[in-house]
């Protein structure tokens, strides 16, 4: 399809999971598990769906929205580029990357049975366009003209310029199909039924609580289900997660182990559990309000720059589970740079001042960040504090803080609330391009416009030309350095994975896609000879 031979290489090595920290002594541990082990698996994660309608979530629903929808292109095991799932076969057909045509299988149906044909993939697309959700994921399609249906069984996507990054779009759970008769063409669905063509169905769900997974029988894909079904519980923090993990109550936990339990699990003795760790391109970040009195003041943005200390952060909030992070684009990526590190240097209380002098301000600078209190681990509420402590440390800022639950979160910072808020960023795709392009335009992913005409009328359209994305590193360092310029977003960390899990389960150093979503069908207990 299209050459990407280095950022391969570097993806797998950054995706794969490489630690596995327990075998069970004494015991086979060939596993066979697979189908014939009725028994659920049971998942724990802090990450619960803000939304049941793909069209309406461009964050964590994700997790679930693999398991039990489909989508054109997605990554089997090992692959880092994306392969057909509902598709058969897709391609560009034109040699400047602006024609992308997708065959279906044959007799693909939902799981109520209705059939799933082109018309229902061009439903599913147009939808996310017209109804543009605030937290919804339309602004992936910003670059697609229109989709044209051949047939029953062809769908040709028409963009508007040259993107060889298409493909990965498409493989994002955003792209999500669902049935035209079931989904209103103009609206989200806001009940609590799902019609999808995944590897499993929806058989339940209660909010916040637990969405109960079992095996889609109507299923045709790639994926090869090692369960027969799947229950995946909410956790409020990782302390009560990982307590239900011990306590046996849940088989595996993911996304939002706190340092102290991942510490706590590394030394537990091999009979007990066992941690999968690799390293993961998820990042966290603070985003500053353009329309705020002190926010949107470049110096004083720069100013919070040259005071961060995010080595601090990684080693006292993190215990070192976690990596300070110069650039938006994280390490392991082609087009990673240490933009923020040549531009600011070690922190230093003496150079902001400086800055903040230089444009007249000769006062503490009075400034209100939030964060959300349930979606990126317990560590949060410490990390703020701990961004508290060193802002006012350096005489320089007055830093007040404030929290609310992700759902009404989300909501204040899309209505322009918050001076400043921090945000985590799970990528869609394993792409230097998916760490830029999401957070710029009038539309992105975080309800706060930030035009840059640079980058968005220049660096990325030439850089999504590229088929050989090992060539675009020029302008991903051109984008990286005018970020840096503005400072309208300040990378923190970036995380490592880690999943949690009985001794008696199998899969979890699989289960990860590139963009670190599970893939909960990978998982399956284990047989003793």
């Amino acid at each position: 399809m299209f050459k990407r031979n280095r950022v391969r290489r570097r993806v797998a090595a950054a995706a794969s999971l490489t630690s596995l920290i327990t075998l069970l002594p004494g015991c086979g541990l060939l596993s066979d598990g697979g189908p014939d082990d009725s028994s659920p698996i049971v998942v724990g994660t802090t990450s619960a769906p803000s939304t049941l309608d793909p069209a309406g979530a461009w964050d964590g629903s994700w997790e679930l929205f693999r398991n039990v929808y489909q989508t054109l292109l997605a990554y089997p095991n090992g692959a880092t580029t994306p392969q057909p799932d509902a598709a058969e076969s897709c391609s560009f057909t034109d040699s400047t990357s602006r024609t992308y045509r997708c065959k279906l299988r044959s007799g693909l149906k939902f799981a109520d049975g209705d059939p799933l044909d082109a018309k229902a993939v061009q439903h599913s697309i147009d939808r996310i366009r017209t109804i543009n959700a605030p937290s919804g994921p339309a602004g992936l399609l910003d670059g697609l003209d229109r989709v044209e249906t051949v047939g029953t069984r062809e769908i040709v996507f028409h963009l508007k310029k040259p993107d060889a990054t298409f493909p990965f779009v498409l493989a994002t759970p955003a792209m999500s199909l669902v049935d035209p008769r079931e989904y209103p063409a103009n609206s989200l669905r806001t009940d609590k039924d799902v019609r999808g063509s995944g590897p499993y169905r929806l058989e339940s769900y209660d909010e916040g609580e637990e969405a109960v997974l079992v095996r889609n029988d109507s299923y045709k894909g790639f994926a090869e289900r090692e369960n027969h079904a799947v229950t995946i519980r909410y956790f409020q923090d990782s302390g009560a997660m990982v307590k239900a993990l011990r306590e046996k109550r849940i088989d595996v936990t993911y996304r939002g182990l706190a340092a102290d339990d991942i510490l706590a699990l590394q030394k537990q003795s091999p009979a007990d559990l066992q941690l999968v760790d690799g390293t993961g391109t998820d990042i966290s970040y603070l985003v500053f309000n353009p329309k705020d009195r002190w926010a949107g003041n470049a110096a004083v943005r720069k100013a919070v720059a040259q005071v961060v200390d995010r080595g601090a952060i990684a080693h006292k909030v993190y215990r070192d589970t976690v990596e300070p992070l110069y650039s938006m684009v994280p390490k392991g990526l082609t087009g990673h740079a240490t933009s923020y590190f040549d531009r600011f240097g070690d922190p230093s209380a003496d150079k902001a001042r400086a800055i903040l002098t230089r444009a007249g301000i000769d006062r503490r600078v009075p400034l209100t960040f939030w964060y959300t209190s349930d979606r990126y681990g317990s560590e949060t509420a410490v990390m703020f504090q701990e961004l508290k402590r060193q802002l006012e440390g350096s005489g320089l800022f007055t830093v007040t803080l404030r929290t609310r639950p992700w759902k009404t979160y989300v909501t204040g910072y899309q209505k322009g609330e918050y001076p400043v808020f921090g945000r985590g960023w799970f990528p869609d795709f394993p792409d230097a391009d998916n760490f830029i392009a999401p957070f710029v335009g009038e539309h992105n992913a975080l309800g706060t416009p930030y035009v840059t005409k640079k980058i968005t009328g220049e660096l990325l359209p030439r850089s999504r030309a590229q088929g050989n994305r090992a060539e675009v590193v020029k302008d991903m360092t051109s984008a990286q350095r005018i970020m840096v310029e503005d400072a309208r977003l300040i990378p923190l960390w970036q995380g490592r994975q880690y999943v949690a899990a009985s001794q008696d389960i199998a899969g979890g150093e699989r289960a990860l896609d590139p963009s670190t979503i599970m893939t909960m069908w990978e998982l399956h207990r284990k047989t003793s000879w």
